[in-house]
């Protein structure tokens, strides 16, 4: 018998706001959070917005002197793992550490450090490189540094599988409590890769939107018709899971069950998605399989969604593969259209989205769908939230290099 695992805690570090209950009002209110880029100055660049973490302290998670040690996207972790530990109200003097860990992913890691550092030697010489470049920029060291912030000596990984990061980190976690092997887990994925060479990069390949810079409100458009490409975003989801009995005994507050997770890989191209949908549903289905749950019995998809030509085509021909007739009776929204895409964060985010619309019954808006697009024909709960029962949902997050990840949420019933 595999362990039940539930969700208890939920930290979220997003270009909506700073803690869940920020954050998932914002959503509700269909409010965008893309803007002009002020990390620096993208007046030469092609793309020049994004979803920026605005008013961001870390010195209110981390220590003042720790805090010159890390990079951009290990402070998100920290402070995202903070909020969803205080959210969870687990005092950690009162549990075994050895059986708690931390499995956060990053698509990138610490790129602003990698490009600074850049910067430095290139001007000054090596002698000038930080003694913390590297362990400021491996992407392992979100996760390494929330395990020792927080004394937690359990399984603690990495994982990187590009967008699908934190999906992956999220459904891994699920498996280790599953297995016994730990009776809670903070788990999700962190991203700051708004830096220059960051920006430049996806913009030279030709991936982000750059005919909205004077009107980045209504930039990030999934699954509309003029839909141009995704806007990069920055931030952190954590979700704390625990076992079932763990958190029961304790008196804890579940926000719903995690039943099912899938992954898989297109294994066709470094970046475009395998045409025709095919392995995304074949994805979507081994996480409703692992759930024990039937395609109708899914009431809402929280969309990978970001806003490009190839990815929103191809994730609606497989939520029709999956789904058949029910697609058309399911609500299908796309979190990445107020956030922009957080990259290796979004899966983190983007799953306490879809927990908070099992808990509240009520699913966010896809902002900016004006113009429906030929084949694209489900409900994307245009440009205002929906009030529906939501008993199951699932997540989807689909990297490059094909990496497809899902995971699967069901209202707790004791």
């Amino acid at each position: 018998m595999k362990n039940r695992v539930v969700i208890t805690g939920l930290g979220a570090v997003t270009p909506l706001g700073l803690g869940w209950q920020n954050f998932w009002q914002a959503l509700i209110d269909g409010r965008n959070g893309i803007d002009k880029i002020t990390r620096f100055d993208p007046t030469e660049y092609t793309a020049q917005i994004a979803g920026e973490v605005q008013d961001f302290d870390p010195v209110r998670f981390v220590d003042k002197k720790e805090v010159k040690r890390m990079d951009r996207y290990t402070q998100f972790a920290l402070a995202a793992t903070r909020l969803a530990l205080e959210d969870s109200k687990l005092d950690l003097a009162t549990v075994d550490t050895t059986r708690a860990g931390v499995y956060v992913g990053s698509g990138i890691g610490g790129m602003e450090t990698l490009h600074n550092q850049y910067e430095k030697l290139f001007a000054k010489g090596p002698s000038r490189i930080s003694p913390f470049f590297i362990p400021m920029m491996i992407a392992n060291m979100a996760a390494g540094n929330v395990a020792i912030a927080l004394k937690l000596h359990g399984p603690c990984e990495c994982i990187v599988t590009a967008c699908a990061s934190g999906t992956n980190a999220i459904g891994n976690a699920f498996r280790v409590i599953q297995h016994g092997e730990a009776d809670f887990m903070f788990a999700g994925g962190s991203e700051a890769a708004i830096s220059p060479a960051g920006v430049a990069g996806f913009a030279a390949m030709k991936a982000l939107c750059t005919d909205h810079n004077d009107d980045p409100a209504h930039a990030s458009r999934p699954f509309d018709k003029n839909r141009s490409g995704f806007v990069m975003g920055e931030g952190a989801g954590i979700v704390m899971l625990e076992e079932l009995n763990h958190a029961v005994n304790r008196g804890a507050h579940i926000y719903a069950e995690i039943v099912g997770y899938g992954r898989n890989d297109d294994a066709y191209h470094i970046t475009t998605p395998a045409p025709g949908g095919q392995t995304q549903a074949a994805c979507m289905k081994l996480a409703l399989d692992d759930a024990g749950l039937k395609p109708e019995e899914i009431d809402y998809v929280n969309a990978h969604g970001t806003s490009t030509q190839f990815n929103d085509r191809g994730e609606t021909e497989a939520i029709k593969i999956l789904f058949g007739e029910h697609a058309y009776k399911l609500a299908v929204s796309s979190t990445k259209s107020m956030t922009g895409h957080m990259l290796g964060a979004a899966g983190g985010v983007e799953a306490i989205a879809t927990v908070l619309s099992i808990e509240n019954n009520i699913v966010h808006p896809t902002i900016n769908y004006e113009t429906p697009d030929d084949g694209l024909d489900l409900n994307y709960v245009p440009n205002k939230a929906q009030t529906l029962t939501v008993n199951a949902a699932i997540s989807n997050s689909f990297g490059f290099g094909g990496h497809n990840a899902c995971v699967a949420f069901r209202k707790f019933v004791g």
